[in-house]
C-alpha cells in the first residue's frame, strides 16, 4: 500500500516480514515512534517468565488475561513486580530492539516508546525464545474478541480476513471501555511531556503472526488518529489499512 493512501489526519507505519527468512514484504516508516499502549504486554510477559521460569497458577492468573484479553490490571501488577523501566531495559538488551525506550512516567507502561519494526522483531524473537516465548505465543493464539475493558479488539488483522495465528492489539486515548467505571473520586492525570511520542491523539495498533499459503508472516501496523476519533471509525480505518497492506 502506498503512503498516499493513508487517510488524511492519520499517522501510520507498518512492517510485514517473512517469519522464517526475515524478508521484508511491506514497509512504511517502520521506525516512527509511537506510544505502545498494550503492545508492550508481550515484553512484560517475556521478562516475567525469563526471571521466574515455569509460570505458577498465580502467574497464569495474570499472564493469560493480560495476553489474551489485554487486561490492564494484570499488566500493572506485573509491571510493578518487574521493576517498571528495568523490564524495558532487559528486553531491549535480550532482543536487540533499537527504537524501544521506557516511558518518561514510570507508572505508565502504555507510554513505553516503540516502533513497528521493534514489534515485528519482538514477535520473531518469541518464536526462538524457548519455553518462555512459546508460552507467550500460545496465549496470543487464544486471543479473545473483547478485551477485559469491553472494547472489541477484533479490529485490524482479524477483521481483515487474514488467517491470524497469533494476535496482540493495542489502543489508547478512546476513554473508558464498556466494562469500566470512572475511579472515585474522579481525578485528572497530567501526562508527563514526552518529545519522543504523541501522547494526545488516539492510538490503535494491530500486530501478530499471519499465515499466507505456506508462509508465516509477522505483521505490525501502528496508527494515530485525529483528536476525537471514535472507536468504530479508528477500527474501520486500521482494518482497511491492513487489507490494503496484505493485498
Amino acid at each position: 500500500m502506498a503512503a498516499e493512501h493513508v487517510p488524511g489526519g492519520v499517522r501510520a507505519s507498518w512492517l510485514v516480514v517473512d517469519a522464517e527468512t526475515a524478508e521484508v514484504l511491506r514497509r512504511h516508516e517502520e521506525r516512527h515512534r509511537f506510544r505502545s499502549a498494550s503492545l508492550v504486554k508481550p515484553l512484560i510477559a517475556l521478562d516475567h517468565l525469563r526471571r521466574g521460569g515455569e509460570p505458577s497458577a498465580a502467574d497464569r492468573a495474570l499472564l493469560e488475561p493480560m495476553l489474551r484479553s489485554s487486561d490492564d490490571d494484570a499488566a500493572s501488577e506485573l509491571w510493578d513486580r518487574g521493576g517498571r523501566e528495568r523490564i524495558v531495559h532487559r528486553t531491549v538488551a535480550e532482543i536487540g530492539l533499537t527504537g524501544t525506550e521506557p516511558p518518561r512516567d514510570p507508572d505508565m507502561w502504555g507510554y513505553v516508546v516503540l516502533t513497528a519494526a521493534d514489534v515485528v522483531l519482538s514477535l520473531r524473537h518469541l518464536r526462538t525464545a524457548g519455553a518462555a516465548g512459546e508460552f507467550v505465543l500460545e496465549q496470543l493464539r487464544h486471543f479473545t474478541r473483547h478485551g477485559t475493558d469491553g472494547f472489541d479488539q477484533s479490529f485490524g488483522l482479524p477483521a481483515s480476513g487474514a488467517d491470524v495465528d497469533a494476535l496482540k492489539q493495542g489502543w489508547s486515548g478512546f476513554g473508558l471501555g464498556p466494562n469500566e467505571e470512572p475511579a472515585e473520586p474522579a481525578a485528572e492525570r497530567r501526562a508527563i511531556p514526552d518529545e519522543r511520542i504523541d501522547l494526545e491523539r488516539p492510538a490503535m495498533h494491530t500486530s501478530g503472526l499471519v499465515r499466507r499459503g505456506d508462509r508465516l508472516l509477522v505483521v505490525a501496523v501502528c496508527t494515530l488518529h485525529p483528536a476525537g476519533t471514535g472507536w468504530d471509525t479508528a477500527a474501520g480505518t486500521i482494518t482497511e489499512l491492513v487489507r490494503s497492506i496484505l493485498d
